[in-house]
């Protein structure tokens, strides 16, 4: 574009000097030794020459330049309004910039797209592993009870329990991918208010001690001071990012181990901390621990009917919250989630 642009006045210049060369030399042959005439029909057809060129260059660049516009703004420019742009003197110096914008932009598009199409193939292939197993196991069932298993009272009413047990999973996974799909476009709205953060995390408690109880888990929470430790949040979703995290511990704990929960208070943040003594977390998973359907122990979660997306809401909530959730783990020690919540007054 530089050398056009260099080019455009060298072109003008070299017409008319060589048109007042070529005219001079022909005047001076007809009106033989008169130099003011030689001069003045120079002078004209010299300028003659030069608005000639321009104008014709002009046309031929308004030409290229509106093509070139209209490709790269994808959209049908005003004839009207190009025109007066291409007058300009540094109308490719523009397009130039405009260019390079585009093609840049272009690259980062066409990257994204790609990433874009990996997370798609990767989540669609997830969600159909997810839901193979427990569809699968349905159909296993329901065979079997059509083909006499039904009339056998020493097993229909067993694999009509693992049939329901397989439903429920398909359930939550549904359940939880409408959840997030919500939350990453938006359309699951916040509903501010205040509330103690002590009486919500005892709730989540007792409803998940009988769970904890099955599986051998000591819950631990003891808050500093009975004083109340008022937030302010969305009270069901901080409620869902607790359970699941309580849950995860849960499923994730030794043998005998314990999930604490404390609190802390820092400025005008409530830290709520929910750690474990169980099989931790490899250093190499810490980065993937949130993502959608990623397992530390697949094999563990599934026997236990998780849908692999609990992570992955609560970081989506707290991140709706304008907050952060770090996590912190030593492979066979136990690991540590950590989140903050404004305070109310």
């Amino acid at each position: 574009m530089k050398l056009i642009s260099s080019t455009k006045v060298s072109l003008f210049t070299s017409l008319a000097v060589v048109g007042m060369v070529l005219l001079a030399f022909l005047l001076d042959l007809f009106f033989e030794n008169n130099n003011w005439y030689i001069i003045l029909y120079a002078v004209f057809i010299g300028w003659g020459t030069y608005t000639t060129s321009k104008y014709l260059l002009n046309r031929f660049l308004y030409s290229k330049v509106r093509m070139l516009y209209k490709t790269i703004h994808d959209t049908q420019l005003i004839d009207q309004e190009l025109g007066e742009r291409v007058k300009t003197d540094d109308i490719l110096a523009e397009a130039e910039k405009e260019v390079q914008v585009w093609s840049e932009n272009r690259g980062s598009l066409v990257a994204q797209l790609k990433k874009q199409e990996k997370y798609r193939k990767e989540f669609i292939g997830n969600v159909s592993h997810e839901l193979k197993t427990p569809i699968f196991n349905i159909q296993g069932y329901i065979l079997t009870l059509l083909d006499g298993g039904l009339e056998d009272e020493s097993i229909n009413r067993s694999y009509l329990e693992r049939t329901e047990k397989s439903i429920n999973r398909m359930i939550t996974i549904v359940k939880d991918l409408e959840v997030i799909s919500k939350l990453e476009s938006g359309e699951l709205k916040l509903i501010y208010e205040r509330f103690n953060i002590i009486d919500l995390i005892n709730e989540v408690i007792e409803m998940q001690e009988m769970r904890a109880k099955k599986n051998r888990i000591k819950l631990i929470f003891n808050p500093a001071s009975s004083v109340p430790k008022f937030v302010y949040a969305d009270k069901k979703e901080i409620f869902q990012v607790l359970n699941n995290l309580i849950v995860n511990s849960i499923k994730y704990g030794r043998d005998h181990g314990t999930t604490i929960i404390e609190l802390m208070s820092m400025d005008n943040k409530v830290l709520v901390e929910i750690r474990d003594n169980g099989i931790g977390i490899e250093t190499d998973n810490l980065p993937r621990i949130f993502e959608r359907f990623f397992r530390v122990d697949k094999s563990r979660s599934r026997n236990m009917g998780g849908s692999g997306l609990g992570l992955a809401i609560v970081k989506h909530i707290i991140d709706a919250h304008n907050q952060s959730i770090n996590v912190s783990s030593t492979y066979g020690e136990g690991t540590s989630f950590t989140f903050a919540l404004d305070k109310s007054k």
